[in-house]
């Protein structure tokens, strides 16, 4: 008979990551060992529960009625702790989080260094990356990304509005004029970040317009989108936050205050569906949502422009 709760946080670890070294590692223990104790999994069982390849594993039809079983028990008797300990608010474990590059380096990760100071018997697993991955497969308690959720099969809570704006450098202006309307990008300059050439906005009166920009300067990175716009090689369509600073200092300036860009970006929590949501992600959640509110540019206002 099974009586080793640890066994079954393992194998839901390893059908998770479908690798049973990655697994191992997360509870401090060798590949070889993390297999010794699936093989010893199975034998009290009395059933294959994976099928295994040089590179990776699978479930069989058995391990994934168990995986299914597992992850109720395990959270039942998290559940039954915590319901044990609920005049204890301390946090503890490990809470992954994975960002953003540009946005996790400036906030993310300043953010998390005073969380953590608030609850010294947790620690933090930060990864930066602009590459989407999937967080479930990966190990992640929860992602802080940027954008529209809605094509996303993760649980989304909004943490902040992010929006957006069109920029271009003072000298740039001076040379080419000031577009008024989105119909007066075509033709202009526009730097532009990978294949994101078709822009759209909303004017006053809810009306939408698409317009195709092109430009001399296309690339992956945001912050040489920045630098480029700064440079005056064209006008960017930047997040406000982003460009706060080179508003301030007049190096950038806002134009088309009267269109919205859309979609409307807000950030955003990302954690698994279907599972309740464990104390150190919602008590994270909740500090973030009250930080972000004092953070330049996560506004629904324009920032402010140098005088």
């Amino acid at each position: 008979m099974l009586n080793d709760l640890k066994l079954l946080e393992l194998f839901v670890r390893v059908a998770r990551l479908g690798a049973i070294g990655k697994a191992g590692a997360e509870f401090g223990i060798s590949p070889t060992s993390a297999t010794q104790r699936i093989q010893s999994l199975e034998t009290a069982i009395g059933a294959r529960l994976l099928h295994r390849t040089t590179r990776s594993v699978c479930l069989t039809s058995e391990g994934e009625r168990l995986l299914h079983h597992a992850e109720n028990i395990l959270e039942s008797v998290q559940d039954a702790v915590l319901d044990v300990r609920r005049d204890d608010q301390a946090l503890r474990g490990t809470l992954r989080v994975a960002g953003p590059a540009s946005f996790g380096r400036k906030f993310i990760a300043p953010l998390v260094t005073r969380f953590l100071s608030c609850h010294p018997d947790l620690s933090v697993q930060l990864h930066l990356s602009d590459a989407l991955f999937d967080i479930v497969e990966n190990g992640f308690d929860c992602a802080i990304r940027l954008g529209d959720p809605a094509a996303s099969s993760l649980m989304a809570q909004k943490l902040a509005p992010c929006p957006r704006i069109l920029v271009a450098a003072p000298d740039y202006l001076a040379r080419m004029g000031r577009p008024e309307t989105p119909q007066d990008l075509e033709g202009r300059d526009c730097v532009i970040r990978g294949a994101m050439q078709n822009w759209r906005f909303r004017d006053g009166t809810g009306k939408l317009t698409e317009v195709k920009v092109a430009g001399r300067f296309v690339t992956n990175l945001a912050e040489a989108v920045t630098e480029a716009a700064i440079q005056g090689f064209g006008i960017a369509r930047k997040c406000a936050w982003e460009v706060q600073e080179h508003l301030a200092s007049g190096a950038l300036t806002p134009i088309m205050p009267d269109y919205q860009i859309v979609p409307e970006w807000n950030i955003y929590l990302m954690r698994p569906p279907g599972r309740a949501e464990p104390p150190r992600v919602k008590a994270f959640r909740a500090f973030l949502t009250r930080e972000m509110v004092e953070i330049p540019g996560l506004s629904p206002d324009l920032p402010p422009a140098a005088p």
